[in-house]
């Protein structure tokens, strides 16, 4: 029988190595660096400077992914070579209207007595770039916020706070004390300011390593019972 010549190593086919990836937050808010731990990569973080005034006639769904665009455009070159950029934009809907961050107390209390005991919508525009793989992603991700009634004495007394000053629509969803969320249909975390579920999924898809275990996550984190998250 013939010995056959073996194959030298350097020509010998290797299994597809899966990438290196690490995310590079263009974010300063610090509901998203916590949300995006979530996805158990090594993420650095830097603010990227982009001018967030809507443009006229422009739908709120335009407006968020263009931002979330934007920002991630932004430090395009301050990627290495593993660095996926992960950017976001959450706004508040009610009407049609883009329910941005109050500008004083007065505001935001005029925001609460639209808000309360109504429905309104929540949108999260997130884009991914990778640019030393000339890779990118961008979408919306819609949710439904139920808001409870308040009373004028619960919506003073958040407002004294002043947690509602830095928030799109004067509220943030999570807070353990105000607690102004009735029901949401679709995803807690796009409410908090980031779609964590669909981000994970547009980074699987780009080879990097799959996230399990969102819901008892979002459980946890929010004391929301997620129908759409990754288990």
């Amino acid at each position: 029988m013939r010995n056959r010549p073996s194959t030298p190593a350097a020509a010998r086919p290797t299994p597809t190595q899966a990438p290196r990836c690490r995310l590079l937050l263009a974010s300063g808010s610090p509901r998203r660096r916590e949300l995006v731990r979530w996805l158990g990569l090594p993420v650095r973080v830097q603010v990227p400077r982009v001018d967030e005034t809507p443009r006229p006639g422009e739908t709120p769904e335009a407006y968020v992914l263009r931002l979330a665009r934007a920002k991630a455009a932004a430090l395009r070159t301050a990627a290495g070579a593993d660095d996926i950029i992960l950017a976001a934009d959450t706004a508040v809907v009610f009407a049609q209207r883009i329910l941005g961050k109050p500008r004083d107390e007065a505001e935001a209390a005029a925001m609460l007595q639209q808000l309360q005991g109504r429905a309104h919508g929540v949108l999260t525009g997130f884009a991914l770039l990778w640019p030393a793989q000339g890779r990118e992603h961008s979408q919306v991700v819609r949710a439904a916020v139920h808001m409870r009634l308040l009373s004028a004495e619960e919506i003073a007394a958040y407002i004294a706070t002043g947690d509602p000053l830095d928030k799109a629509g004067a509220y943030a969803a999570q807070n353990p004390v105000f607690r102004p969320v009735q029901a949401v249909e679709g995803c807690f975390a796009n409410v908090v300011g980031l779609p964590v579920c669909a981000v994970a999924q547009a980074l699987a898809a780009w080879g990097c390593p799959p996230v399990r275990g969102m819901v008892p996550r979002c459980r946890a984190a929010f004391g929301y019972n997620c129908a759409i998250g990754i288990p």
